[in-house]
């Protein structure tokens, strides 16, 4: 057995302690910047040249040396902030981050606000103000206390009531249930109208993107001359096709969508678009509730109705038709009947009747 010296184990020993320092205890030239709200360290101090140069493992190995420095100084920053227990004695121990002192950029516009719906531009113009009132009412049939509007709500369905009281001037051989029953129909399909109209106004105010100055200004990007001479060559009634072209303008006429009708997705490219776009077919494909497309059923609602409207003033114009001529049917019955009695009233001997010959 090969004798240990004493030096070979020291020095095992320091080098194993200074490793574990190492790892808690990073020495920067320049300190780094926190932004502990955000969770985000700045480091300033220049990356060593000589172990970015190139592409390979040393490379790799630096840049990963130097994010777990990075993160240990911004783990230790961490740890110095005051600390709570949560849930109690036993939860985990948390800290309270500080208010960011960077502003982020969004990845997103912010989202655009709601256009008014037809009742709020009503209310805004009467100054109507909305009032809030609580959600639960007493019921005195039921002695309890019940929701004001909804399923089970205080003073029950009076389309589902045992008695129904008859209006006054009212036909009394009505069904008043059924009437009850009937008007409740049509306010619940006046109210999912309205509220599909409201849908429809909110698409159309969204998708309608204020057009770009077309007026020249001096200092136009290629992008908004080349939007300008496809907008001025579709505004024939040709879309273009018998236009001049530009020296290096395409051979095809552009259409009026910009190219953007017919768009292909890159086979390869952002696999997370893919799998989120994946996902949300089969979750449509997956899902009892039918895809309504708003636009649509409103504009089917509405062609409905001119339909029927004017399909009863047909009606009506066609009975005053058939009234105009059964009238003038009875006035040349009439005559004739007229016209028959009178002959009948002739004498034998007069000269009305066709002689014959001898």
């Amino acid at each position: 057995m090969a004798a240990v010296r004493v030096e070979e184990v020291l020095a095992a020993a320091e080098e194993q302690e200074a490793e574990k320092r190492r790892s808690v205890v990073v020495e920067k030239e320049l300190e780094l910047e926190f932004d502990l709200g955000n969770l985000l360290a700045l480091d300033r101090n220049p990356p060593p040249a000589a172990g970015l140069r190139g592409a390979g493992p040393q490379r790799e190995a630096q840049l990963l040396a130097l994010a777990r420095d990075n993160t240990q100084l911004l783990v230790a920053q961490l740890w110095e902030l005051p600390a709570e227990r949560a849930g109690g004695a036993g939860g985990p121990l948390v800290a309270r981050l500080p208010e960011p002192t960077f502003r982020l950029p969004r990845e997103k516009p912010p989202p655009r606000p709601k256009p008014p719906t037809r009742w709020e531009q009503f209310a805004r113009l009467k100054g109507i103000r909305r009032r809030k009132r609580t959600s639960l009412v007493w019921d005195e049939q039921a002695k309890e206390w019940r929701r004001r509007w909804g399923y089970r709500r205080a003073g029950g369905d009076p389309a589902r009531a045992w008695l129904a009281e008859v209006p006054a001037g009212a036909d009394p051989e009505e069904d008043q249930f059924a009437r009850l029953r009937r008007e409740k129909r049509e306010r619940v399909a006046r109210n999912e109208l309205n509220r599909l109209r409201n849908l429809a106004r909110a698409h159309r105010a969204g998708a309608a993107v204020p057009a770009a100055p077309l007026h020249p200004t001096g200092h136009q990007s290629k992008e908004e001359l080349s939007h300008v001479a496809r907008v001025a060559r579709v505004s024939t009634a040709s879309l273009g096709r018998f236009q001049p072209r530009l020296p290096k303008e395409p051979a095809e006429p552009p259409s009026r969508s910009g190219g953007r009708k017919r768009r292909f997705e890159p086979l390869l490219g952002n696999l997370a678009a893919e799998r989120s776009r994946q996902l949300e077919l089969l979750k449509d494909m997956g899902s009892k509730k039918p895809v309504l497309d708003i636009t649509r059923a409103v504009n089917k609602q509405l062609r409905q109705e001119e339909a029927e409207a004017a399909a009863a003033k047909g009606k009506k114009q066609s009975q005053r038709g058939k009234r105009g001529r059964r009238q003038q049917r009875a006035g040349r019955s009439s005559r004739k009947s007229g016209a028959r009695r009178q002959q009948q009233q002739r004498p034998a001997g007069s000269g009305g009747g066709k002689r014959k010959k001898a």
